[in-house]
Formats: structure tokens, sequence, C-alpha cells
């Protein structure tokens, strides 16, 4: 591995219809938006776990027991965690801290970014590997798609309006606050919103039968 000492934290939720993906459930329906969270889900781990990076973790909710998130461990030899915490930024304050217990950074990312892979993951983990405190990986929608870390600092996940066009920006303000020399990665898209399927089509494997006028 190039970077073992380094984590990838995955945040997964099991695909539950009704529960993942809401806001894409009015033009898919329920088992449609968590048939494209699968999907998208499966294409993260699958790219990150055979990429050879570091050894990654799959934070799991409501818990692993997922019949989807054990067959991640069996074949991509991925940790299962359970997430925990009363909002995301605390369950991800209390995975990044858990995971810098035994590793000296950490890259927390989503499944929901059709262009997060392998090679974009490695320039994150190769700018902390250079000196960077931290690194973000801009989403066009004004949140981060990535976010890494050499050590958890409560300031990046308090308080903090999850879901707005907000988050980069107060992200770059937290970050400067403390001092820390960050790096930002190229801007990626990731899928929230009903006007994010068409363009989800032209993936090639992902979008297929997603299109807004699906159920």
């Amino acid at each position: 591995m190039r970077y073992p000492d380094a984590r990838i934290l995955i945040f997964a939720k099991a695909p539950i219809p009704g529960q993942v993906k809401t806001r894409l459930i009015p033009p898919l329906g329920e088992e449609g938006a968590a048939l494209l969270y699968t999907r998208l889900l499966r294409r993260t781990v699958s790219e990150l776990g055979g990429s050879g990076l570091c050894p990654i973790q799959c934070w799991c909710a409501p818990d692993t027991r997922h019949a989807l998130f054990k067959e991640f461990a069996a074949r991509y030899r991925i940790r299962l965690q359970t997430q925990s915490g009363a909002d995301l930024g605390t369950r991800m304050l209390n995975a990044a801290a858990s995971a810098l217990g035994e590793s000296d950074s950490v890259v927390l990312v989503g499944a929901d970014c059709p262009g997060l892979g392998a090679d974009y993951l490695g320039r994150a983990l190769d700018c902390l590997d250079a000196g960077a405190d931290a690194v973000v990986g801009p989403a066009e929608d004004g949140g981060y798609v990535l976010l890494g870390l050499k050590q958890p600092a409560v300031e990046l996940f308090e308080n903090m309006p999850w879901g707005t066009v907000e988050v980069l920006a107060k992200t770059r303000h937290r970050l400067q606050g403390l001092g820390w020399r960050w790096r930002e990665l190229s801007v990626l898209w990731d899928v929230d919103r009903p006007e994010d399927l068409a363009r989800l089509d032209a993936v090639s494997g992902l979008g297929e039968g997603t299109g807004s006028g699906s159920r």
C-alpha cells in the first residue's frame, strides 16, 4: 500500500427504501432512490477498495448488519464501523478521531460523487503526506466531497449547516481560524438533487434507468 499509515473513511447508509437519497424520491420513488444509492456506494467501495492506497473503513448507519456492508467487508477486506453521534458533524468527528488514534491521517468521503476515484483520493493523500494539515475536495453545490485531516478539530464539524451552500465557505473560514495549512483539489459534483440525474445518465453504468422521468 502507498500509505499504510493513512485511512480512508467511507460514510455509508444502509440502502433502505425511504431512508436514503430522500430528495430523489419524487422523481425516482423510494425503491429507485435506494437502488441508485446502492449503485453509487458499490462504485465508490469498488474503486477505493481495489486502489491499494491505504486501509479503508466503512462507517455505517444505522449499524454494520446490512448484507451489503457484510459483502464489502468480505470482498475488499474493509473494516466496518458503526457511526455514532446525534448529527452528521458529530458522527464525522467521532469517526475521524477514532481512526486517527491508529493512523497519521484520514480522508473522509461519502458515496454520492461519481468523480471520486482512486486518482482523486491519491492526490489528497499526497497533499497530507507532503505536509498539509488538511485537504478539501470542493463540490459544485457549495459543500465538499472529501475532507482530509491529520488531527481532529471540533471547529470543522460543530454547528455546520450541512446540506447547504455555506458548508465549503465556512470550512475554509474555520481552517483559516485554526491556522492550518490546507490544500484544495479540483471541484467535483455529487448526486443530491433531481436535476443531477440527467447528468448522471452520462456516467456509464450508474445513471441507467434513473432519468428524471423514471419511476
